[in-house]
């Protein structure tokens, strides 16, 4: 309730909603609480109690017939003298379907006002709808995103900033925006773009230093494995020249691994775990997001590939090998064959490894294809091609590279003849046959895994039923043309010479 002498000019604002007072200087003015005053509002015409107007009424303009009627094509206005009670013009105008109402002191204001208002309307403009606070907000909200166009690049309009602060916060349950980015800050790594053949070659440089082994131990990675990796990963960016690391998508793994139509089904899966470490390498590097998925791609589901069939030696082929006239080849075909050690085992292998053990070969951690140690056993027929090499016992027992031992091997299956063709190359050929006969004659995966250094599963699904138990007799029995029927066994053989 408000208490003030009726000297004073009151008037209810229809624009603000509230009634405006001017106190002259020295007039004490007390506010004091009442019941409130609603305002009841149609489309035709708004009522307000006019408890608080006892101010005094104002002779309208009689020049004028009211109400007046302001048209400016199909917007109008229309503006209503000062009567009873009220003491000012009104200007009353529809917008947005809702009636609009504003007071003025005179008719010059009022006309003014209603000239621009209909303006307004007809050209489409909804500004009129705005109070003088909302018109404030709105030029400072479009003055911020100017600023933000500014400093960013991006443009964005006030309906679509309100629309996406209006949804994101419903999903907030009472929590800020600034309380929301901060912890997205924290816990999303900042994705930077990367051209796919330049983080390539960053990945390959990084992992350089694991194929350099340090002195008298393995490099962590083998340097075989290293090059196939990088022809590999080479490959694939060049399929995807000018495209960021963080731009990958499914269908870029899909149409890559679709060219590889003319590969094995092993030598795709070769490229999807190359490819799969290149992924997991970029999320370190945060060129790639945690979330990417492109692993679930279609195409980087493994294969299963049919077994290749195994290809193997006859006892009479490892006789004329062994009987070659590459004496350097000898003790590596002896021992590929009657031991079943691996390629690469054998090139790392060491005369004191093979005579440490007696009656065994040492393949220790650091030479062995998984990193485990193993003795393998060594057979009579092995002791007898073995003991021409007694007096060596340190160095390599390979010292060329395995490009020299390939290629002189390959050399030596063309130059020995059987039947009058030569001898024809089989992959891993020597540790195929081992496993071969070593499960023909005794008929136990689990020893022949044992000795072989592979799992019994692999045993059995690769080497049952290959050959007979007579053929299995027929390899172990290959002896020296010159051997002696009784063989030593290597062991006592050792043993007798350091005697």
């Amino acid at each position: 309730m408000v208490h003030y002498d009726r000297s004073l000019r009151t008037w209810w604002n229809w624009q603000t909603r509230y009634f405006e007072v001017v106190v002259p200087q020295g007039v004490q003015v007390q506010i004091l609480p009442c019941a409130p005053c609603f305002i009841e509002e149609n489309t035709q015409t708004q009522k307000i109690c006019t408890e608080f107007a006892q101010n005094n009424a104002r002779t309208s303009d009689r020049r004028v017939k009211f109400p007046v009627t302001i048209r400016h094509r199909t917007s109008t206005a229309k503006i209503y003298a000062p009567g009873g009670k009220f003491a000012y013009y009104r200007l009353a105008y529809s917008v947005a379907g809702k009636r609009r109402m504003q007071t003025f002191a005179t008719y010059t204001e009022a006309r003014e006002a209603a000239n621009r208002v209909v303006r307004e309307l007809a050209n489409g403009s909804q500004a009129a709808a705005l109070n003088a606070t909302q018109s404030r907000d709105a030029l400072a909200a479009l003055e911020r995103l100017q600023s933000f166009y500014q400093s960013t690049g991006r443009r964005v309009s006030l309906l679509a900033a309100v629309s996406e602060f209006a949804e994101a916060a419903g999903k907030l349950n009472g929590r800020t925006m600034g309380e929301a980015v901060t912890g997205y800050l924290r816990t999303v790594a900042n994705i930077g773009r990367k051209d796919i053949k330049a983080a390539v070659e960053e990945f390959l440089l990084a992992d350089a230093p694991r194929t350099k082994a340090s002195a008298g131990e393995r490099s962590q990675l083998s340097p075989k494995y290293a090059y196939n990796r990088e022809i590999q990963l080479r490959k694939f960016a060049d399929t995807f020249t000018n495209t960021a690391v963080c731009d990958l998508a499914k269908e870029h793994l899909d149409t890559f691994i679709g060219s590889l139509g003319g590969f094995a089904a092993k030598s795709r899966n070769h490229y999807r775990a190359a490819i799969r470490q290149f992924l997991q390498w970029a999320i370190r590097k945060d060129y790639l997001p945690p979330t990417h998925r492109l692993s679930e791609a279609d195409a980087m589901r493994p294969e299963r590939g049919n077994t290749a069939e195994v290809s193997i030696y006859t006892p009479r082929e490892l006789a004329a090998l062994l009987a070659g006239d590459d004496d350097d080849l000898r003790a590596l075909i002896a021992m590929g064959g009657l031991a079943g050690l691996r390629t690469a085992e054998l090139l790392r292998l060491d005369w004191a490894d093979v005579w440490r053990v007696p009656g065994h070969i040492e393949v220790t951690a650091r030479k062995s294809k998984t990193r485990q140690r193993r003795l393998v056993e060594v057979c009579p027929a092995l002791a007898a091609w073995l003991q021409v090499f007694s007096d060596q016992t340190t160095g390599p027992v390979w010292a060329w590279q395995e490009i020299t031992f390939q290629q002189r091997f390959a050399r030596l299956c063309a130059k020995v003849k059987l039947n009058g063709k030569s001898i024809a190359r089989k992959p891993n050929g020597l540790r195929h046959a081992f496993c071969t006969y070593h499960f023909a004659a005794h008929a136990n995966e689990n020893q022949t895994a044992q000795q072989a250094g592979n799992s019994p599963a692999m045993i059995h699904a690769h080497y049952k039923g290959l050959a007979t138990k007579a053929e299995a007799e027929k390899w172990f029995n290959v002896l020296p043309p010159d051997a002696a029927k009784n063989v030593i066994p290597m062991g006592k053989a050792k043993l007798l010479k350091n005697e």
